[in-house]
């Protein structure tokens, strides 16, 4: 791309501003676990059964291994570049403003059809301890929609905090699940190992990068750390180590214990629960969903309003959604917008009571868009200045290009949405405090 194309510095030209008042290293690690441990720990270890069997453990090592380039390519440019467009803005310094804009759109209106698909998986787990049907799903995950917005109109501080609570509160009720089924772990569920053949793995594969997709979502509001060049490495190192831990446990005491029922429910870590302490596991299972959910939906509801704003701010969207992209603002207007997408896509499932297993590729495919671009830039970005990280860049790059294509059709939105980027008309942008670096 010409030098012409690339756009104004931003404010990531700033690079490691101090924010004394920011998110700590605890705060930030709990919005990582956060984002990643999402409500892939409610239905996917299930799903992955039903396509693949005991073969789908495979698929849970791969994609683990799988996120550790990702996680550090994403965690050395957040810390050399933190600003609230996140992976936009390090591809806004590679490839200039019409490829950032591409890559803004595809997590500022992806991102929010997933998280309706948040509220449902949760709202599964509540209406069955309470012995409701659909009606009463749609009225857990429409509640559990509403408070996840409300809790960040009043900022990233104070989601910061509640997501700490979350975030430590659903890491020990897990380890309880695994410990207490453990006893129950039978070696003979792992034989036949591949019932669906070993094509089947590819196939788990594709629905478990929505466990995996997160990485990218804390980079938006890396510029909230109070050190983001020290600790978002190392909130992303101990996410990682706790993410990986608790899906590789969750997904092998899954098999064990369920075995072949364990892809015949929407609800295996209640099934799981169940097994080990009775009636009282459905109870402490919708615990679980109640604080995988909000935590899950709080990351996602944060980093998505405050891209909006950091779009807005650099040209790629309406001026008008611009405010709140400072660091410290509470992107209100932005965040308005992901409600009211969110909020008809909540509707549109309701009413027609849709698999949620759309929304999850559909999103899955537009952030893996935004991981390859990312992933790109930050080969060009780091090279020379981080080997570490450059290799990191690389082999996310080969990885998400192979994910992206078990993704199939679902490929056709971020197809769209690219092209509708690149094809706009170029905006002009006043010249701002957090774009000139005054």
């Amino acid at each position: 791309m010409s030098r012409s194309t690339q756009a104004p510095p931003t404010a990531s030209d700033q690079e490691n501003p101090a924010n004394p008042g920011g998110l700590n290293l605890a705060q930030g690690t709990a919005l990582y676990v956060g984002a990643v441990l999402g409500t892939g720990v409610l239905a996917l270890p299930g799903l992955a059964a039903k396509e693949a069997g005991p073969a789908s453990l495979l698929a849970w090592l791969g994609l683990v291994v799988m996120s550790v380039p990702l996680a550090a390519a994403f965690a050395a440019l957040a810390a050399r570049y933190p600003d609230a467009g996140g992976v936009s803005t390090y591809v806004r310094r590679a490839f200039g403003g019409r490829a950032a804009t591409a890559v803004g759109w595809w997590f500022y209106l992806g991102a929010p059809v997933g998280i309706p698909a948040l509220a449902f998986f949760g709202a599964e787990y509540l209406s069955r301890s309470t012995g409701g049907g659909w009606g009463l799903t749609v009225t857990y995950a429409g509640v559990l929609l509403v408070v996840g917005f409300v809790g960040n109109a009043f900022g990233v501080r104070i989601s910061g905090r509640i997501q700490l609570l979350l975030s430590g509160a659903l890491a020990l009720l897990l380890v309880l699940a695994i410990v207490v089924v453990v006893p129950d772990a039978d070696t003979g569920n792992l034989t036949p190992f591949a019932p669906e053949g070993w094509a089947s793995i590819g196939t788990a594969g594709a629905l478990l990068v929505w466990s995996f997709t997160g990485w990218e979502t804390v980079t938006h509001l890396s510029a909230e750390f109070s050190d983001p060049a020290r600790n978002v490495k190392r909130a992303t190192a101990g996410a990682l180590l706790i993410v990986g831990v608790l899906y590789l446990s969750l997904a092998a005491v899954t098999v064990l214990v369920l075995g072949d029922a364990a892809g015949d429910t929407t609800t295996p870590l209640a099934s799981l629960l169940e097994t080990g302490l009775g009636s009282y596991g459905d109870v402490i299972a919708s615990v679980v969903a109640l604080l995988v959910t909000l935590g899950t939906m709080n990351a996602y509801i944060a980093s998505t309003a405050k891209l909006g704003a950091a779009l807005a701010r650099d040209g790629s969207l309406p001026a008008g959604l611009g405010s709140g992209a400072e660091t410290g603002g509470v992107p209100r207007r932005s965040l308005l917008v992901v409600a009211g997408i969110s909020g008809v896509t909540f509707c549109v499932a309701a009413v027609t009571e849709m698999d949620l297993e759309p929304l999850i590729l559909s999103t899955t495919a537009c952030l893996g868009a935004v991981y390859a671009i990312g992933a790109a830039a930050g080969i060009k970005l780091l090279r020379g200045v981080s080997r570490a990280g450059t290799f990191s860049a690389a082999c996310a790059l080969v990885i998400i290009l192979l994910l992206l294509a078990l993704t199939g059709w679902f490929m056709i939105w971020p197809a769209v949405l690219g092209a509708a980027a690149l094809l706009r008309p170029t905006a002009r942008r006043s010249p701002t405090p957090e774009s000139s670096g005054s």
